[in-house]
C-alpha cells in the first residue's frame, strides 16, 4: 500500500493542553546538530562530526495578524507549553481514496523575542513571538517520531533514544 502525503489540511494551536491560542502561522524549529571539526592523522581532510543527541538553538515563531491577547499571554518570562494539532491529507493509492491522519507537534520554551509589528491602515500588524525551545515532540498518525528534551537528556528519533546510554553513564 502506497500512502502519499499531500498537505496539512488545517491546524489549531493550544497552550497548556487546552487553552486555544488565537490565529497564527507557525514556524517550527529546525534540528541542527552541534558539530566539531575532526582532523588529523589518518583522516583525509576534515569532518564536521555531530555530537550525537545535541542540537543548537531550536526556535519556534508564532506570527499573528494583529496585536492579540493570546500573543501577550505567551510573552511572559516563563516556560510555555504549546501543542500544534493538525490534520494531514494523504492519498492511499491501494484503496484509491483520500484519508486524513493526525499530526501533533508539542514544544516547551521560553519567549525570547516579542515583535509588536507595524501599524498601517487596512493591513495586518505582522506581530510575532519567538520561543527558544528546550523540548520538542512530533507525532504522526499516533506514532511518536521525534522527542528532543534538552534538560532531560532525551534524543528519541524513529524509535531510538540516542542519549539513553549517555544518560545512564552520567548517572542521570
Amino acid at each position: 500500500m502506497a500512502v502519499i502525503p499531500e498537505r496539512l489540511t488545517g491546524y489549531s494551536v493550544f497552550r497548556n493542553g487546552s487553552e486555544r491560542v488565537g490565529t497564527s502561522d507557525v514556524e517550527l524549529p529546525s534540528l541542527e546538530a552541534l558539530t566539531d571539526t575532526v582532523s588529523g592523522a589518518g583522516i583525509a581532510g576534515e569532518v564536521d562530526s555531530p555530537t550525537i543527541g545535541h542540537f543548537g538553538s531550536m526556535r519556534t515563531t508564532l506570527n499573528f495578524r494583529t496585536l492579540d491577547i493570546p500573543m501577550f499571554k505567551l510573552s511572559g518570562p516563563k516556560s510555555q507549553a504549546l501543542d500544534f494539532r493538525g490534520s494531514q491529507q494523504v492519498y492511499d493509492s491501494s484503496a484509491s481514496e483520500y484519508k486524513s491522519i493526525p499530526v501533533r507537534v508539542s514544544v516547551r520554551g521560553i519567549p525570547v523575542n516579542t515583535t509588536l509589528g507595524t501599524f498601517e491602515n487596512n493591513a495586518a500588524t505582522g506581530s510575532s513571538i519567538e520561543l527558544e525551545c528546550t523540548y520538542l515532540m512530533v507525532m504522526v498518525d499516533g506514532v511518536k517520531v521525534i522527542e528532543i528534551d534538552k534538560y532531560n537528556y532525551i534524543c528519541f528519533i524513529d524509535g531510538v533514544d540516542y542519549l539513553a546510554v549517555v544518560k545512564q553513564q552520567l548517572g542521570l
